[in-house]
């Protein structure tokens, strides 16, 4: 997967690489379709939520630009894959899952798997997650109509928000920075994701 999928699209860091290496994609995803696992596609998940294309996941993470000692904020843990890419990668991870039997579900795989620097948090990850911010990156994987403002807030000066924004059929990846005058956007490529339901997303 990593070599034919991930190393051969273009994905250059070496420690993204590494830890697509080391997690064992296969734990993340439901008995009934693990032969599937490393397939080059997204893979349906509980209550309609799906773990992300590979390749996609790698191309999110790699955005990010992480070092080892950020703080980072996701939004959308689902199945905690995306969740423990980033924990391999940073100092601390802050995830909101708005649906809490995935967040129980993920808590319980990303304990066996021994992560100590996650803290999961159930609620509408539009808003973010105040109560730890300033985050050096945050990252949702979900689609969301706009790039909502709390999460713009809640970014540390040069942070990094990587987040598919558009419609039902057509998003874009894009890869917001702070800057001391505001904000830069970057335009990553096309993607489709589930909607980022919340206040500052998609109404239920």
């Amino acid at each position: 997967m990593v070599q034919e999928q991930i190393v051969a699209r273009g994905i250059t860091d070496a420690r993204v690489i590494a830890a697509l290496r080391r997690i064992p994609r296969h734990l993340f995803v439901d008995p009934g379709i693990v032969n599937r696992a490393y397939d080059d596609s997204a893979l349906p998940i509980r209550e309609k939520q799906t773990l992300s294309q590979p390749y996609m996941t790698a191309r999110m993470t790699e955005a990010l630009a992480l070092n080892g000692d950020e703080k980072v904020l996701e939004v959308g843990t689902g199945s905690g894959y995306q969740t423990a890419l980033v924990a391999e990668l940073c100092f601390n991870v802050f995830s909101v899952e708005k649906l809490r039997v995935l967040s129980r579900k993920a808590r319980i795989l990303l304990d066996q798997l021994e992560y100590q620097n996650i803290a999961l948090h159930v609620g509408d990850g539009t808003i973010g997650w105040s109560e730890h911010a300033p985050y050096d990156a945050i990252i949702v994987s979900a689609g969301s109509p706009s790039t909502p403002k709390p999460l713009l807030d809640q970014l540390s000066s040069c942070g990094r928000l990587v987040i598919p924004v558009g419609d039902e059929q057509n998003q874009t990846l894009l890869r917001v920075t702070r800057t001391r005058s505001g904000f830069e956007q970057e335009q990553l490529g096309e993607c489709k994701f589930v909607k980022l339901f919340g206040k500052y997303g998609w109404r239920d």
